[in-house]
């Protein structure tokens, strides 16, 4: 059941280094000192394995078997016929079904695929390698660089956690589903708290998995059996009897663990070469503070020891550049338990915040857009007429007043909407860019506050185009230029993805056909590769998806650009077309940055805290060689900030030159500019970079103006170019 909750769960990367569990957590964990290291700890104070095991691990074993026989003979009476199997490059091979597998087929090819294969994919369906074909089928096999061969490769190590966690634990499992670094199992256990000393003896565990090789055997069970098998686990329960809706599901079982699951898997657990437990915390079941706690413990593995050194090479880089650590060092921004989720913005953190902004509303005004300011709060009937109220409520800080219930506002679509009807709109008007900076409040369980990554109080670059139908590509392709610029300052490569039609859609399918075309022909225009996505657009409109890598090639989205065709219907939008007529508007929902703050946190850590100088809240400092020059130095200091850039001068008569040139250097000052006797007389200074690069001496008025240069240009790497 993984795939229910996998996109609940936030990423590994910047989201978890260090994320703050929830307010039960806290309290479970008060007063332990937390054992950082993946796998290590100290010697554990548990047996490595229940002795005996728990009860229902061989009543649960013992109704697999006699069900599994079942199927067996089944298979085996079933008459096979020939079936042909295409493969990617066209080539067609024979085979039988309810005989051939794709292994077999894969070993055809070459042992070498076949020993590398993590799963198959058979008509556009993943598929056990082991399973056989059952019709004429098209077959890919996918390796472990495959993205949906990693999801298999990590779903399949979840089930491995699990079952180390059960003969250590016993408890009772519930969710583990892969994530997108990696993979976690959630677990009730009641009067004992997982430790990371116990990290050391569930790795142990694993390790004898990996050796004994236990194949996942696939098996096919009705909800009375399925209720059978996990009586005693009253969170299976609740899955089978809420979110099963047909008459049969899934389990797979890897030696003792047999779980509720759709699959499918690696073809056995000797597949998973390299296998680390990296973290642990407590979090709600469904992630519902009013629901039981539980324990969850994260992992991450590998197909060989060599990926397992690199991504732990990675995290150590991550962890010096996390946004949290490099903002309380820089002085930048910081949290407090008395405002969870909102962050608290220091002058020089708020310098950074609003350049990007500003480079917004800049790029803003050459395009034809039109900043609007709109309230933070609004009565409930609001949310009802656009339909959040119905979806979204419980994300929502709501209040009485008066015998009314408002809310803060969490997204600005419907607010928009009011303006934009508040009068009557003409051809004319169209396409009306409407652009708003409001802050938004979103009530995001405290589990899941993870630093400026998620917050509940933020700000988005907002915008929504207003146009008919037939514009839909001139204003897409405006968007896309649009991204294409501020992503280009900021450094980030980017992944483009269009999500079409859902098979749950509201609206005409001619109207999604047309807009559809209409994405795909401005995709193609644009120029770069993009990947479709089907039927994984919002049951209003399809999207186009843009995914961004910062220089750790972490992958991070942002932007969003989405066409929707209900709340136009939902909030009666009209304009006057050029016949006279009436008709309705397409909205597109579009932000560049996303979450201002979520921008913030991201390019904290691609850059690492060293600032390009046009968004530096350290742009200069200013070294006198001696005591003798303060005066001098702090005149430099006055000329620079007056000239409108973040200057300041260090004339602690404590410190050595050299001393304090290398504190500026290490608080990243992107220019050192050093001062003496001869460069008093010349009214010059001398200029070095961070990084120790000297430029040499220059006037102040060329200082200035070549600060003026980097500052409109906005160069990445300014103190080279200098």
């Amino acid at each position: 059941m993984a795939e229910n909750v996998a996109k609940k769960v936030g990423e590994m990367n910047i989201k978890d280094s260090g994320d703050k569990e929830p307010g039960a957590a806290k309290k479970q964990q008060k007063g332990k000192k937390k054992d950082k290291s993946g796998g290590g700890g100290k010697a554990p104070a548990q047996p490595l394995e229940l002795d005996p095991l728990p009860e229902y691990i061989q009543t649960r074993i013992d109704l697999f078997d006699r069900l599994k026989a079942e199927y067996d003979e089944q298979l085996a009476a079933k008459t096979p016929s020939a079936i042909k199997i295409t493969l990617p490059d066209g080539k067609v091979v024979e085979g039988q079904s309810w005989r051939t597998t794709p292994y077999e087929v894969a070993c055809g090819i070459s042992q070498g695929l076949a020993d590398n294969a993590v799963i198959a994919k058979v008509n556009g369906i993943l598929w056990d390698l082991d399973r056989p074909l059952e019709e004429d089928t098209s077959l890919a096999v996918l390796k472990f660089d495959n993205d949906e061969g990693q999801q298999v490769f990590w779903h399949s190590s979840a089930h491995m956690l699990g079952e180390a966690m059960e003969r250590h634990y016993g408890g009772c499992l519930c969710y583990g589903p892969p994530i997108e670094n990696g993979f976690y199992y959630d677990m009730f256990l009641e009067g004992r708290q997982v430790s990371s000393n116990e990290f050391k003896s569930l790795n142990d565990l694993v390790r004898k998995i990996q050796k004994e090789k236990q194949p996942f055997v696939r098996l096919e069970m009705t909800k009375e059996d399925l209720l059978k098998m996990f009586e005693y686990n009253e969170f299976k329960k609740r899955i089978i009897n809420e979110k099963i809706h047909t008459p049969t599901t899934t389990v797979y079982r890897c030696g003792p663990l047999i779980d509720l699951c759709r699959g499918p898997h690696v073809r056995h657990t000797g597949k998973v070469k390299s296998f680390d437990v990296i973290k642990n915390s407590a979090t709600y079941w469904e992630g519902k503070a009013d629901a039981e706690s539980l324990q969850r413990i994260y992992g991450i593995s590998f197909p060989d020891t060599k990926q397992m050194k690199e991504w732990k090479h990675f995290q150590e880089e991550a962890a010096k550049r996390d946004h949290r650590k490099i903002g309380r060092e820089q002085e930048l921004y910081f949290f407090h338990e008395w405002s969870p989720g909102c962050g608290f913005f220091l002058p020089k953190g708020t310098f950074i915040y609003n350049k990007l902004i500003g480079f917004i509303k800049d790029e803003y005004r050459k395009r034809g857009y039109q900043e609007v300011i709109s309230p933070n709060v609004f009565n409930s009937r609001l949310w009802e007429q656009s339909g959040h109220w119905q979806h979204y409520a419980e994300n929502m800080f709501s209040f009485d007043s008066e015998k009314e219930k408002f809310c803060l506002k969490p997204m600005n679509c419907p607010g928009h909407c009011l303006i934009f009807d508040h009068r009557i709109r003409s051809w004319r008007e169209l396409p009306y860019r409407m652009a708003d900076f409001g802050i938004l409040h979103r009530n995001e369980l405290s589990g899941t506050l993870s630093g400026l990554t998620r917050v509940r109080r933020f700000v988005q670059d907002d915008a929504h185009i207003f146009c008919p139908q037939e514009l839909i590509q001139q204003e897409i392709a405006g968007v896309l230029d649009f991204l294409q610029t501020v992503y280009g300052v900021l450094g980030f490569t980017y992944k483009l993805e269009l999500s079409t039609r859902p098979k749950k859609y509201l609206g005409d399918i001619e109207v999604w056909n047309n807009a559809e075309k209409q994405l795909e022909e401005t995709l193609n225009e644009f120029g770069e590769p993009w990947k479709l996505n089907p039927e994984d657009g919002a049951f209003y409109g399809p999207k186009i998806d843009i995914i961004i890598q910062d220089a750790l090639r972490r992958s991070h989205q942002c932007a969003t650009i989405q066409l929707d065709f209900q709340l136009p219907i939902r909030f009666n939008l009209k304009y006057q077309s050029a016949d006279g007529t009436e008709k309705r508007p397409v909205i597109i929902h579009r932000a560049i940055l996303g979450s201002v703050e979520r921008l913030m946190a991201v390019i904290t850590e691609s850059y690492g805290g060293k600032w390009p100088f046009w968004i530096s809240p350290r742009q200069a400092m200013v070294i006198p060689i001696g005591p003798a020059f303060n005066e001098y130095a702090n005149e430099v200091k006055k000329q620079i900030f007056e000239a409108g850039f973040n200057c300041d001068s260090n004339i602690d008569d404590g410190e050595t030159m050299n001393k304090k040139i290398r504190n500026a250097q290490l608080a990243q000052y992107n220019f050192i500019l050093v001062v003496g006797e001869k460069e008093r007389e010349n009214q010059t200074v001398n200029v070095r970079t961070r990084d120790n690069h000297v430029h040499g001496e220059r006037s102040i008025v060329a200082v200035i103006e070549r600060f003026q240069h980097l500052d409109t240009t906005k160069m990445l790497k300014s103190e080279e170019a200098f």
